[in-house]
C-alpha cells in the first residue's frame, strides 16, 4: 500500500485559513482582537492562561512571504518524513515541535531578552525540527540552501542553527533582529532529540563498508519502506513489474557492494 502524506496537506490547509483570517482582521477590529489574543504565543499570554497559544501561534501567519516560506520547506522535507515515518508519528512530532518552539520562545523573551511580552507565530520552530530531522537521517542528501545553494543536508541544518545561535546572541545584547531564532532554536532542539532517541535505531543507517551501504536517497529509502510493507501485507504476487525491476536493482547493488568487501 502506498502511503501518501495526510496530514501535511491538512497543516498546510490550516495555516492558509488562519493566514486568511489574519488578512481579514486587517479591516475587522473585532476579528483583530480575536487573531491577537489566540493566535500569537508570548509569556504575558501564558500567564493569562491562553495555553492554546502554544499550539495556535504555529499555525498562523501574518505576512505571505512568511507562510509561503514555511508552507515550501514543510511541503519539501514533510512529505518526505511522514511517508518514512507514518502518519500518526508525524503528526505527534510536528505538534511536539511545535508546541517546544512557541515555549523556547518565551523562555529567551522573559529570560534572556527581559521582555515577557514579545508576541511571535509561525510555523518555523516546527519547520526547524523537521529539517534537523530529516538532516540526520540523510546528512549527505543535497539540499538547496535559500534555493540556489547545493549543500549536503547536515551542513545545511547546521548553518541554520549557527545562524539562530548567533542570532539569539545578538538579541541578548539588544541588537538583532525581529526573528523567532529561540523558537527554530527549540524546534531543532526537538528534532535532534527525536533523532537521539528513536529515529537513529528505528531508521538507522548502516555503517560504512556494510553491504546495504548503498547511497540510497531519500526517494528510493520511500519506495523501498513501501515495498517492504506491500510484500508483508499482500505477498510477492501484489507487486508490479515496475516494482519487481527495482527491488532487483536494489538486491543487484547489495551484491555489488557485498563483493567489493
Amino acid at each position: 500500500m502506498d502511503r501518501r502524506p495526510i496530514a501535511v496537506p491538512v497543516i498546510i490547509a490550516i495555516n492558509v485559513l488562519i493566514f486568511l483570517a489574519w488578512q481579514a482582521a486587517r479591516v475587522d477590529e473585532s476579528l483583530e482582537l480575536v487573531m491577537a489574543g489566540n493566535f500569537l504565543v508570548s509569556t504575558a499570554h501564558l500567564l493569562d492562561g491562553r495555553w492554546w497559544t502554544l499550539l495556535t501561534a504555529a499555525f498562523s501567519h501574518i505576512d505571505f512571504w512568511h507562510i509561503a516560506l514555511n508552507m515550501f520547506v514543510l511541503w519539501s522535507f514533510g512529505t518526505i518524513l511522514e511517508k518514512l515515518w507514518g502518519t500518526r508519528i508525524f503528526i505527534v512530532f510536528y505538534l511536539t515541535a511545535a508546541v517546544v518552539a512557541s515555549a523556547s520562545h518565551c523562555f529567551v523573551s522573559s529570560v534572556i531578552m527581559g521582555n515577557p511580552n514579545i508576541n511571535a507565530l509561525g510555523a518555523s520552530g516546527a519547520v526547524s525540527g523537521l529539517l534537523l530531522a530529516f538532516a540526520l537521517l540523510f546528512p549527505k542528501h543535497r539540499i538547496l540552501v535559500f534555493g540556489v545553494i547545493p549543500v549536503p543536508a547536515l551542513v545545511g541544518a547546521l548553518a541554520f542553527v549557527a545562524i539562530d545561535l548567533w542570532g539569539l546572541f545578538a538579541q541578548s545584547r539588544g541588537g538583532g533582529i525581529g526573528i523567532g531564532h529561540g523558537a527554530h532554536l527549540g524546534g531543532a532542539l526537538c528534532g535532534f532529540l527525536f533523532w537521539l532517541l528513536y529515529l537513529r535505531k528505528r531508521f538507522k543507517r548502516p555503517a560504512a563498508g556494510d553491504s546495504f551501504q548503498m547511497a540510497m536517497d531519500p526517494a528510493e529509502i520511500e519506495e523501498f519502506q513501501r515495498l517492504r510493507q506491500k510484500l508483508d501485507h499482500e505477498g510477492p504476487e501484489a507487486l508490479t513489474p515496475k516494482e519487481k525491476v527495482f527491488l532487483e536493482q536494489i538486491r543487484e547493488r547489495v551484491m555489488a557492494a557485498h563483493q567489493q568487501r
